[in-house]
């Protein structure tokens, strides 16, 4: 018997397509809980396929109850859109059982392991380095300007490592895609799709291990938890961080360690255990390597001022005054380029202003880290900064 579960997992891989019928699902799986950001996203989806504008709300509405209801049948132009927006072929005409895709023959498994044949080490170096492009530019404009690159650049990776053939160049392929998928997943929860994010993360953590290390395995899985803290699950988030750590112990670089013990007070902080958090704090600050180690990692910034961002986000979480200080002077000196990191540093120091009751300083902080997000398209730090307008940070002394 195929249960729900089983033709998600049969329609993600492209073998069915699905309908509109299918619809309020897919809405429900993105936690899109009413019509109009359905709307939205198909407005989006059609500017950026310059397919022109689209009907009034009311009557896009009423399409889509149609459509839902199996009332209407689907045009290619629509089918087209709504398979922008969900990522997943949509049969056209009237709605009902999703239609099989043609299945791949050996023609098509024959082309496919022939250009997993061009598999070399200077192509893997190629999409590393248009990994790294991607990293410089979503930490500088943000992901709404990059997730479906990002998402593209995956699949094509993906599509060659599962099609290569077993040696060094599909391992050193699988820790490529890791390293992408966990970039994608991170922009994918920035842009508030924590669903997305998840499966990122999970594809990141198949290609992590057979890439046989140990280092991205860790990253990867860690970075996970952050799709658990944006549910509001601390205590999951930070089991899940725990085994990524202890699972590494003894096996990854310095800077690494200092990230997972960072990763974990994060974790720590929003549970609100103020005693493990300070002492994962510490750890991480113990592990940090010096400028002139050598330790760096191509998916990792963190150097001092990155450590003291996050022990300020920390102590703002818990609500210690001493959290201003920490968090000013990282102001003072994080690298501008990092515009995402900078909201979530104003935001962060507008919570602890709040917390001193400096209101006016507060609020001050919050329009600046509401201009630093809406800059870098952060949904993930719009959601903070208005939870702190609507609080603290937004009551006047009077």
């Amino acid at each position: 018997m195929m249960g729900t579960g089983t033709h998600r997992d049969l329609t993600m891989r492209g073998l069915l397509m699905v309908d509109a019928t299918d619809l309020p699902r897919l809405c429900e799986q993105r936690g899109w809980t009413n019509r109009a950001r359905l709307m939205l996203e198909l407005r989006g989806a059609a500017r950026r396929m310059n397919r022109g504008l689209l009907p009034d709300d009311t009557s896009l509405k009423r399409m889509i109850r149609e459509w839902v209801h199996g009332r209407r049948g689907l045009s290619q132009e629509y089918a087209d859109l709504f398979a922008e927006v969900f990522g997943v072929p949509f049969a056209i005409g009237k709605p009902g059982m999703a239609a099989l895709a043609p299945v791949a023959d050996g023609a098509d498994l024959a082309a496919r392991l022939s250009a997993a044949e061009t598999l070399d080490s200077s192509l893997v170096t190629l999409l590393e380095a248009q990994t790294d492009s991607y990293r410089a530019i979503d930490r500088q404009l943000g992901a709404g300007r990059l997730l479906q690159q990002t998402e593209a650049h995956v699949a094509q990776m993906t599509d060659l490592w599962r099609y290569a053939l077993p040696g060094p160049h599909r391992e050193a392929l699988a820790a490529a895609v890791a390293e992408a998928a966990a970039l994608g997943g991170w922009q994918a929860l920035d842009l508030g799709d924590a669903h997305k994010a998840w499966s990122l993360h999970e594809t990141a953590k198949s290609a992590a291990r057979e890439s046989g290390s140990p280092s991205i395995v860790a990253h990867v899985t860690a970075q996970q938890a952050y799709a658990l803290l944006d549910l509001d699950r601390p205590q999951q988030a930070v089991s899940l961080i725990q085994h990524a750590r202890t699972e590494a112990d003894g096996q990854v670089p310095a800077m690494l360690r200092s990230w997972l013990w960072a990763a974990e007070a994060e974790g720590l902080a929003a549970s609100g255990a103020a005693g493990p958090a300070q002492v994962a704090l510490d750890q991480a600050g113990r592990a940090l390597p010096g400028p002139d180690e050598g330790d760096g990692l191509p998916y990792l910034f963190l150097n001092d001022v990155h450590l003291a961002r996050w022990r300020g986000h920390c102590l703002a979480r818990l609500g210690k005054v001493e959290a201003v200080q920490e968090l000013t002077d990282a102001v003072k000196r994080l690298d501008p380029t990092f515009t995402r990191a900078a909201a979530g540093l104003r935001c962060d120091l507008a919570l602890a202003y709040s917390v001193r009751g400096q209101h006016e300083e507060a609020r001050a902080e919050a329009r600046a880290a509401e201009a630093l997000a809406t800059r870098a398209s952060s949904t993930r730090q719009r959601r903070r900064i208005v939870g702190l307008l609507t609080s603290g940070a937004g009551q006047s002394d009077r």
